[in-house]
Parts: C-alpha cells; sequence; structure tokens
C-alpha cells in the first residue's frame, strides 16, 4: 500500500494507553495530526464518550483497544460493545473514517474474543462510514516474553519442534506508520488489510535462533506439548458450569493452544492453508534488532 500525501486532521484515538496506540499517537503527532486520545473510562460511559466526540470534531476515528484477558466477559465488553459505542459516538460527531485495529487470527475464529472481534467488523462494515479494518501478524512484544529467560542461560521453549506455526511480526513502531497511512487513502479505503512486518516468516524456532544469536549464546530449546493446553481446557471445562473462574481458565487454556498450534499467516481461500507468499509485508524493523535492543534493556 503506497501512502497518501498526509493532510492534518482531527483524530480521536481509543487505545492510546496501550503499547500499539501509544506508538500511534506518536507516529500521529508526527504527521502533525490533532489527536484527542480516550481513556478506557470514557469508553464505558456512553454519555462521556458522547461528549468528548462532540467536542473532538474527528474527522478520523482509529481505534487499537482489545481485550486484555480474551475471557467471553471481556471481549464481548472491549473488543465488541466498547468499539461499538465508539462507532456510534464517532458517526454522530460526523467523522469520516473509521480505523480499526483487529487481528488476522479472527480468519479461522474458534475463540470468544475472535467472534466478538468479526461481530464488531460486521457492524463497522455495515454502518455506512468509510471504514479501514488493519490485521496485524505477530508484534514483536509477543514473541520477548523469553528474552530474560535466555539471558539468564535458560533454555528457549518451543511447542514440539517449534516449526508448526510462523508468523511475520511487525514491530510497534512500523504498524504504526501502517495505521496512520490508511487516513484519507483510498487503497485503504473500505477494506481489510492484512498485513506483516519485513519477511520471511519465521517459526518459533526460528524466534529463539535469532534471541540465541543476539544474547552470544548457544541455542538450547525445550520442547513442551502444546496437548497440555487441550487437557487443562477439557479439564476447567468440566467446573465452566458451576464456576467463572473455571471456565475463564478453560478458555485462557483454548487461546494458549490456538496460539500454539496456528500460524499467523492469511489463509489461502484456495487451499485452507497458512500462505507467507500470500500475507503482505510493511516496514525494516526486523526481529533480530529487537532482539538485541530488549537484552540491553535486561
Amino acid at each position: 500500500m503506497t501512502h497518501a500525501p498526509i493532510r492534518p486532521r482531527r483524530i480521536l484515538l481509543a487505545g492510546a494507553s496501550g503499547t500499539i496506540g501509544a506508538a500511534v499517537a506518536r507516529q500521529l503527532g508526527a504527521d502533525g495530526h490533532t489527536v484527542t486520545a480516550l481513556t478506557r473510562a470514557a469508553l464505558a460511559d456512553p454519555a462521556q464518550l458522547a461528549m468528548m466526540a462532540a467536542k473532538a470534531q474527528p474527522e478520523v476515528v482509529i481505534s487499537c483497544i482489545a481485550s486484555r484477558s480474551g475471557a467471553p466477559r471481556d471481549a464481548e465488553a472491549v473488543d465488541y460493545r466498547a468499539n461499538l459505542a465508539l462507532l456510534e459516538a464517532a458517526q454522530a460527531a460526523g467523522a469520516q473514517q473509521f480505523i480499526l485495529l483487529s487481528a488476522i487470527c479472527v480468519q479461522k475464529p474458534l475463540l470468544a474474543f475472535q467472534h466478538a472481534k468479526l461481530k464488531f467488523e460486521a457492524a463497522l462494515a455495515a454502518s455506512g462510514i468509510g471504514y479501514t479494518i488493519v490485521r496485524p501478524t505477530a508484534f514483536f512484544k509477543s514473541l520477548s516474553g523469553q528474552v530474560k529467560r535466555v539471558k539468564a542461560g535458560k533454555p528457549f521453549l518451543i511447542f514440539g519442534d517449534g516449526n508448526r506455526t510462523r508468523c511475520k511480526p511487525i514491530s510497534d513502531g512500523d504498524l504504526a506508520r501502517f495505521v496512520a497511512g490508511c487516513i484519507d487513502n483510498p487503497e485503504a479505503a473500505n477494506r481489510i488489510l492484512p498485513i506483516g512486518g519485513p519477511g520471511p516468516a519465521i517459526s518459533l524456532r526460528d524466534a529463539g535462533l535469532l534471541l540465541f544469536a543476539a544474547a552470544g549464546k548457544e541455542p538450547h530449546f525445550k520442547s513442551v506439548s502444546p496437548e497440555m493446553f487441550t487437557w487443562a481446557g477439557r479439564i476447567l471445562g468440566l467446573g465452566a458450569g458451576i464456576s467463572g473462574w473455571c471456565a475463564e481458565k478453560a478458555e485462557y487454556a483454548r487461546i494458549a493452544h490456538y496460539y500454539a498450534t496456528e500460524s499467523m499467516l492469511v489463509l489461502d481461500p484456495a487451499t485452507g492453508a497458512y500462505a507467507a507468499d500470500l500475507t503482505p509485508e510493511y516496514g525494516s524493523e526486523t526481529l533480530r534488532d529487537h532482539y538485541a535492543q530488549a537484552l540491553a534493556l535486561e
């Protein structure tokens, strides 16, 4: 996607306190836009949200909010209802474009938060407002949970042989630039845009090798079976009907199993398989460089 010339806009941004939302806020400011950031409290209060939207008079609304846990109640409240309230406020305030940060995993929806995201995507597409839905692959942050382990000399944990899943991770900065580049862009109008970072697609084992190389250590892996999450989900699911705690933990187990077994790449509609060559690439920041920076901060 080529970027349209930047025309300063009034922008209402939801989710600026999160990692990606903060990067988007910085990019919008650097591009000269006027940004009004919404708090989660405002999103939960329709009257306050409507008042803030009316005061900001946004031309563009960007949503980077997402449920923190992925549990059904949280997903319904944030991924669907909070976004829906934001959409209604945006339309009432006269916004011309709504840019949604979604996720590539909704292509194969098996989890509560994926269904909640898709339900809002459908509402957005049917609303009549100009829209762009951005579906990124893995974030650098999601592949950085083992930096401290490796620096401490511990093994890098993989599922099976570590090659079952692949992704094209994208940095916060590159994703923020891509989102900002959707503003007023005819190529992004009323489209769903999957996006990854610069290739090639990597497996979990590949990520581990990059991290060991950045740390100057010999690769040392420990394999974990993803089926442990299946059994955990089944056991916890037995109590889901009488215990909200069990139901929530069972969903966490299903989420863990999903990410251990499904690639974060575009699904080829012709074959039903994940396809690296169909997954668009954007940006220049690499996971290797990110690991070097993260290790320096530990």
